[in-house]
């Protein structure tokens, strides 16, 4: 079983730590390593010497019949006996080793057959002198290490900030704000004068060009790269949707004056099966274009709603009673909830006449506190609906079309605040739930 870790742990300052952590703890080990043994090889060659030193000078002495000089004699009792079997094999050698609580350099040699002849030298100041340079070796580690963490957290910040900015505005491009931009300062000369994420409320989508100071770029680095990519794919989106809308809201208005002209023809038509023909088409081609300016003036965004005070259920029953077509209403619960009427009535009556459209009856609408919902028994919403939403003019299989009723219901829900979603029952069917917010 994997250890749970916690969520921190995975985000990048915390790996980048962690490794720059690692890093520079094995990067001052192998210094200090380095630095001790040398040091140390030094001292202790050093210490080594000065004793082979006067144990030559000592033998010298003792050969000659001269007393011996402190620190001085033959089979000292505190000579180590390794030191001493190897001088009284005939060898040379030195060992540090402790003399009366005092750490001490010996060094032996042979005399008179099987008798060691020593020498003891004060070791204290080269031991002082490796422990100091071990703890300076631990002291400065350590604050290379500190100093490396710190300056390593506030690159590495400044660039998870970058990153989450980048973050941030494809969530707001996602969301639908196709004016956000990221402008990375080292992307480029600036684009306007958006620098981070979007607080104030949107009034509609941008048709003009940007303006704003422009900046000096720095050199280009992967973040900027991706935020130049966003800002790049945002506006092609933009360009691209205001296109679109831009042809939504021109045809519907073109389309209305020569629909006006035929209307008045049609109703000068002699009664007859042909003059019922035309009139249905007709009027079904009305229908078409109101529904097309109604998505143009919600495509830019400055609906205003008026609102009011209304029991959601009697107002749930008088949206089915105008659309005609045999929904049974069930309020479960009512409320009061402040909303416009007018464009509430307008998302439910749609809501409905998809469901008796494109689904099976019955068709059920239920009224459950501050949530409507929708009830079909055919066999349910595409999987592009459910999970992108509904797509103007858009079919399945070239037979299925869900035109702009549920678009319209959608974006008429927007401007209520309240949230349209849409799935299928587990036991077949459509559902349309509509989350309004209570008083």
């Amino acid at each position: 079983m994997r250890p749970v870790l916690p969520p921190w742990s995975g985000t990048l300052a915390a790996k980048a730590a962690a490794f720059i952590t690692v890093m520079c703890c094995a990067l001052a080990a192998l210094l200090g390593v380095l630095v001790h043994v040398q040091v140390t090889n030094q001292t202790v060659g050093q210490a080594r010497d000065q004793a082979l030193q006067r144990l030559a000078q000592a033998t010298e002495r003792y050969e000659a019949g001269d007393t011996l000089r402190r620190g001085a004699g033959v089979d000292p009792p505190e000579l180590p006996g390794e030191l001493r079997d190897l001088a009284v094999a005939g060898d040379r050698g030195t060992m540090v080793a402790e003399r009366e609580g005092r750490p001490t350099m010996w060094a032996a040699g042979p005399v008179d057959g099987e008798r060691a002849l020593a020498v003891a030298v004060d070791y204290s100041q080269q031991a002082r002198t490796i422990e100091g340079l071990d703890r300076a070796i631990l002291w400065s580690s350590g604050l290379a290490i500190g100093a490396t963490l710190l300056v390593g957290a506030f690159a590495v910040t400044r660039v998870t900030r970058r990153l989450h900015t980048t973050a941030l505005v494809a969530r707001r491009i996602s969301a639908g704000d196709l004016d956000a931009r990221v402008n990375d300062p080292r992307t480029g000369p600036r684009t306007g004068p958006r620098t981070g994420p979007h607080t104030g409320p949107r009034t509609g989508p941008h048709t003009g060009p940007r303006t704003g100071s422009r900046r000096k770029a720095g050199p280009q680095d992967e973040v900027a790269a991706v935020a130049a990519a966003l800002d790049s794919m945002a506006a092609s989106l933009q360009g691209k949707l205001l296109a679109e809308q831009r042809f939504t809201a021109d045809v519907a208005h073109e389309l209305r004056t020569p629909l006006t002209g035929l209307h008045a023809a049609a109703e000068l038509l002699p009664p007859g099966r042909p003059t019922e023909l035309v009139r249905d088409r007709v009027a079904a081609l009305r229908t078409l274009t109101e529904d097309l300016l109604e998505i143009s003036r919600l495509d830019t965004g400055r609906e205003r709603v008026e609102l009011d005070t209304e029991q959601l259920g009697p107002l749930a029953e008088r949206a089915v009673r105008a659309a005609g077509n045999g929904t049974e209403v069930r309020v479960v619960r009512d409320v009061s909830v402040e909303t416009d009427r007018r464009r509430l009535e307008r998302v439910l009556g749609n809501l409905v006449a998809n469901a008796h459209k494109h689904g099976r009856g019955p068709v059920v609408l239920t009224v459950d506190g501050p949530v409507v919902t929708v009830r079909d028994h055919g066999d349910g919403f595409p999987e592009y609906l459910v999970a992108h939403g509904p797509q103007r003019f858009r079919t399945e299989g070239g037979t299925r079309g869900h035109g702009l009723g549920l678009t319209i219901a959608r974006g008429q829900a927007e401007v209520l605040g309240a949230r349209l979603e849409f799935a299928n029952a587990p036991e077949g069917g459509a559902v349309a739930t509509l989350k309004l917010a209570a008083e």
